[in-house]
């Protein structure tokens, strides 16, 4: 069920009209459905069930503390970056004990706050970070659990900028050193393997890739029981797609199923990291049309979102769907949307087909990923505001920044 839906010639976000919410609020606006963000969570339980299993929500995908609330609420763990993408899980509510620590550069001291904090496994993702992890974990007296990423050189079929899994790209270890690693691991009395992890890229809308990937981490997982290495869980991460137009992705059970059919009766319990396909289509950003402009044979809608506030058309050349709050009786005419920002590349969609008229709402969708939390003050523009709906109800999860907030933390020289 798609809780943004069309009644009418209006929009409605769940029980609420999104104009009167742009109206209320402001644009650009942030607006999540909280039945969306339950449905694609329990679609990702049945996915997995009857499994040793784990979700752990990708908190870079939306890291607003609503968001991870819901998710800690629902009994998600965490895929974590950072130590300020921890600090905020545990603010929401999250437990360290369901999280996993990923990312090619971790300072110590994030490293050390995670041990302190339980933190359940980090996804170990160069051959320098065992010793790091070893003296951190000997320092504090802890034995730190610990996991290889394995980059099995499988093309996850995607966006260049979003696939981290082949030779060239910064993330994981090679499949073939990852045998020795783990054998320096079992050597070292201040770390414990624990079990093998893997993502291999973003936005994949078929099952065949991480098939593949799973056959290459069971091919590690017996080469290491033969060891006598105890690896308990493989972390597929994430990057299930999402439909933005006319993708057609697995479902999460189908996803999932293509796992298991590889892993069989093995009790190896299995960790996903969703983060796009949780969120993405939970949310939409609504902007309001400042102007239209005809320059020769082409035509401009100028919003007041830009790039600063959703940046993937701009980064990846995203195509992402806008659709008209309000339905327009009008003729439909082809235009570029584009923001305020003072870049070339400020563009939220191009030769699009829409009915246009200054100082309506366009709704983007799509943008509940990589949206908010990707986005800046360039150009000194503000932050949105974020609300989430939740029936006939609207909750303001995060207030617009002020212009006192956007220059808080700086300071004169005083002369």
């Amino acid at each position: 069920m798609d809780h943004f839906n069309y009644q009418g010639k209006d929009l409605y976000a769940e029980g609420l009209k999104v104009s009167e919410l742009a109206q209320q609020f402001g644009t650009p606006l942030y607006i999540y459905s909280k039945a969306t963000l339950v449905r694609h969570m329990n679609a990702f339980k049945e996915a997995l069930k009857g499994r040793e299993s784990l979700v752990c929500y990708a908190v870079k995908a939306n890291s607003s503390l609503a968001i991870l609330n819901l998710m800690a609420s629902m009994g998600s763990g965490f895929d974590i970056v950072s130590e300020g993408e921890l600090r905020k899980v545990l603010k929401a509510g999250g437990d360290a004990k369901l999280c996993v620590f990923s990312g090619v550069g971790k300072r110590e001291s994030e490293i050390a706050f995670a041990l302190k904090q339980g933190i359940r496994c980090i996804n170990i993702e160069s051959v320098p970070e065992v010793a790091v992890i070893s003296k951190v974990a000997k320092d504090l007296g802890v034995v730190a659990n610990v996991a290889v990423r394995v980059n099995p050189n499988v093309d996850a079929k995607t966006h260049p900028s979003i696939s981290t899994g082949l030779k060239q790209n910064k993330f994981g270890i090679t499949f073939e050193l990852a045998k020795e690693v783990y054998k320096k691991i079992a050597q070292d009395p201040n770390l414990n393997a624990t079990g093998i992890d893997c993502h291999i890229g973003s936005q994949m809308t078929s099952g065949a890739p991480i098939v593949e990937a799973t056959e290459k981490l069971l091919e590690l997982y017996q080469t290491l029981k033969d060891l006598g290495i105890k690896i308990d869980h493989i972390d597929i991460g994430g990057g299930l797609g999402v439909t933005y137009g006319d993708e057609t992705p697995p479902s999460p059970y189908e996803y999932m199923q293509a796992v298991f059919s590889k892993i069989g009766d093995d009790s190896l319990a299995v960790y996903v990291e969703p983060g796009r396909a949780m969120v993405a289509n939970a949310g939409i950003l609504v902007t309001k049309e400042l102007y239209i402009k005809e320059q020769g044979e082409k035509r401009f809608c100028i919003v007041d979102a830009g790039m600063n506030d959703l940046i993937r058309p701009a980064l990846y050349n995203s195509w992402m769907n806008i659709i008209e709050v309000t339905k327009g009786e009008g003729q439909k005419v082809n235009c570029d949307v584009v923001g305020p920002v003072c870049e070339s590349d400020d563009f939220l969609g191009k030769d699009r087909k829409l009915c246009l008229k200054e100082h309506d709402y366009l709704a983007v969708r799509g943008a509940g990923a990589y949206g908010f939390s990707m986005a800046s003050n360039y150009n000194s523009r503000l932050l949105p505001c974020e609300v989430m709906v939740d029936g006939d109800k609207v909750f303001v999860i995060r207030d617009r920044q002020s212009y006192e907030d956007l220059w808080a933390h700086e300071h004169l020289l005083g002369v």
